[in-house]
């Protein structure tokens, strides 16, 4: 039973030149949720990618009947979230004529707008608005962050295709048609505009990143809330606090461990080992040998991002096209080599199982979402999280039937636990449909759009 002690949505707990959102809590109602219903969580947008498309006989289900009880081998980190995802099989990227011999510059810059650059303004950004900042120019009001945009590595990938920009190669998010949206890939730096830190209004500062007394501060403003709480929203409120810390810890970790490294690199022994001891290796995080790591990380900020309704719209760019090795797995080729197989069955045992770590990772986020409470179902129920890449197989650069993951519920909006094995569509159908799912209103479809996906929102 909902408290009559309602707290307002944008409640933050504040500290010297701090604040950190609240989760819903019992006693809160959603100011503005977009919905009209202030009882009723608000939907987020959540985007993840992976380039070079996929093995496609271990990405898709056998049929429609195995897909929850014998998932290709792709999926299996998906397994405990099965029923909560929606896959379908049948949705075209965008034709890529007259860019034939650009297919790495238009995978991640047509993936959300679904339409190609303007072909006469090759040399500079031209393209259409994404999904996800159609979603942030509607939503983005009712949060302090409009939306957050993530990648593991820096967006400089240089490279000349068509005489196409440089910024179509690492960018998916566009505000307008000749504005890509930067993302952020540093953990810390995500951190500090979720606790929004600033010493100056609308200027973020960077603190020492072993200094605890920013959270302390806003943390020990918990204590008079908790009070006031009933018995349900203190545990949930402890869990949430709880969470934060264990975020914070982690990037801490990674931080030390990166200037231990620097520091012995220019000859400083900072620890007490034994001269005979390796020297502790060089953490990079966006490439550094424990890619998931830094990727769990990140997918925790967009899950904190969106617990506390700090934004409802986000993108994570888990890598981009060329460059990208992964020796996490045992080996160091890089990704895009890989894929140009010719079928040889090294190659496509690599390129899988980069394929299923990437994937694994969307997983651990999901399974994140599924597992925390929000109203009367989870975070999960309350979300659309898509995981995809924009190209159905690297070795030919087909784009016929890209492969994307669906999670989340939508508010009820989405039927989840189903293959659709024939679906018949592209890739604007299925943007457009998601929008309208999160409850966006579409004025008019996602460039190549001819339609809504009625099958996502009912059985079949």
């Amino acid at each position: 039973m909902r408290s009559t002690f309602l707290i307002n949505r944008r409640t933050c707990l504040k500290g010297i030149g701090a604040s950190l959102a609240l989760p819903l809590l019992e006693s809160m109602g959603w100011a503005d949720s977009g919905t009209g219903n202030p009882n009723k969580a608000p939907v987020r947008l959540g985007f993840m990618y992976m380039p070079h498309g996929v093995i496609m006989d271990q990405f898709w289900p056998k049929d429609p009947e195995s897909f929850l009880s014998s998932p290709p081998p792709a999926l299996e980190s998906l397994g405990p979230v099965l029923d909560q995802c929606l896959l379908m099989k049948g949705i075209s990227g965008v034709p890529i004529a007259p860019f034939n011999g650009a297919p790495h510059a238009l995978e991640l810059s047509t993936w959300l707008t679904a339409m190609l650059p303007d072909a006469n303004t090759r040399n500079r950004i031209n393209i259409g608005i994404s999904a996800d900042q159609i979603a942030a120019n509607y939503v983005g009001g009712f949060t302090s962050l409009p939306s957050l945009e993530l990648a593991t590595m820096p967006q400089t990938h240089k490279e000349n295709q068509e005489g196409l920009n440089e910024g179509y190669y690492s960018h998916c998010s566009f505000r307008s048609p000749t504005q890509a949206v930067p993302a952020e890939i540093s953990p810390r730096s995500v951190l500090n505009r979720l606790f929004g830190k600033s010493d100056k209004p609308g200027q973020i500062v960077q603190p020492d990143p072993l200094d605890r007394q920013m959270l302390d501060l806003v943390i020990g403003g918990a204590k008079d809330l908790r009070r006031k709480l009933p018995r349900d929203d203190q545990q949930k409120l402890d869990e949430y606090l709880d969470s934060v810390r264990a975020v914070e810890r982690r990037i801490a970790a990674i931080e030390f461990r990166q200037k231990e490294a620097a520091l012995e690199k220019a000859g400083v022994n900072v620890t007490k080992r034994n001269a005979s001891d390796s020297p502790p290796i060089e953490v990079k995080i966006p490439e550094g040998d424990k890619r998931s790591e830094y990727m769990q990380v990140m997918c925790d900020l967009n899950v904190l991002a969106f617990q506390t309704d700090t934004t409802r719209v986000s993108t994570y760019i888990g890598s981009t096209p060329n460059g990208v090795s992964y020796p996490e797995l045992g080996f160091s080729n890089e990704h895009h080599s890989q894929t140009h197989h010719n079928n040889e069955p090294e190659k496509v045992r690599k390129v899988a199982a980069i394929t299923a770590f990437n994937i694994a990772q969307f997983a651990y986020m999901v399974k994140k979402m599924h597992a925390l409470r929000e109203g009367d179902g989870t975070l999960l129920d309350n979300c659309i999280m898509m995981w995809g890449s924009g190209l159905e197989d690297g070795n030919k650069h087909a784009r016929e039937n890209l492969p994307f993951i669906i999670a989340g519920k939508g508010g009820g909006s989405i039927n989840t636990g189903r293959f659709l094995a024939d679906t018949k569509g592209n890739q604007g159908d299925l943007l457009t449909t998601l929008l309208v799912c999160a409850g966006i209103p579409v004025e008019r479809p996602v460039c190549i759009a001819t339609k809504q996906l009625k099958e996502m929102t009912r059985s079949v």
